[in-house]
């Protein structure tokens, strides 16, 4: 584990807490699709991500779930952090969007590595300052783009996300993490085939030219 944080985390913290890490954490290789966190429990350790990405979604009082955004490498989750120091229940669901490999933190370390290195509270507060845009750029997106904008913007986040121009989602999946119905979204996507922008497949999607 110490090769994996040396890696991703040597030019952010100091040695010590380098060692801490090591010495606490639980090192994890999560599955593409596993749910690492539900809406409701009790939050009892904080990932770091070495590899990989995981999504971020909210539910809605009737289930539907809207993606707020992705944690890549290098990130953790300020959802997350404010559950540790609350010691409050989940607010959001974390779903491994790739083979994704994580360092689990105990949350007892929170407020003890605070306190005792400073590269851990900047990166604690750098956390909250991107999550926060994160968040404000969906709550822009939802207000402001019309849902062809929104559809051409998620899929282009996914081919970023995973490197790859196939986007392995259904049209429900799709609709669901949008917040929208299948309808809409198979209607917008059809849309962009005929104008050449994407390749419609019985599982997937090819992204050609957006």
């Amino acid at each position: 584990m110490i090769q994996e944080l040396n890696t991703n985390y040597g030019h952010l913290f100091e040695a010590a807490l380098l060692s801490e890490i090591n010495q606490v954490g639980t090192f994890k290789e999560i599955p593409e699709g596993f749910k690492i966190m539900e809406i409701g429990e009790y939050v009892k350790a904080m990932p770091l991500l070495v590899s990989g990405a995981i999504k971020i979604l909210r539910e809605d009082n009737d289930g539907d779930e809207l993606l707020l955004y992705f944690l890549e490498k290098g990130d953790t989750c300020a959802m997350t952090l404010a559950c540790c120091i609350g010691q409050t229940k989940s607010e959001i669901r974390a779903i491994a969007e790739t083979d994704t490999k994580i360092i689990m933190v105990p949350i007892q370390k929170m407020e003890e590595w605070s306190a005792k290195y400073k590269s851990w509270r900047n990166y604690v507060f750098e956390s909250y300052h991107t999550r926060l845009n994160e968040m404000l750029d969906t709550i822009d997106s939802i207000a402001f783009l019309k849902m062809d904008e929104r559809l051409i913007k998620y899929l282009k986040e996914k081919r970023r996300i995973s490197k790859d121009n196939t986007i392995r989602n259904t049209h429900q999946e799709i609709a669901y993490e949008l917040h929208t119905s299948r309808v809409v979204i198979s209607r917008l996507l059809k849309k962009l085939e005929n104008l050449n922008k994407i390749e419609l497949h019985r599982n997937h999607i090819v992204i050609k030219d957006i």
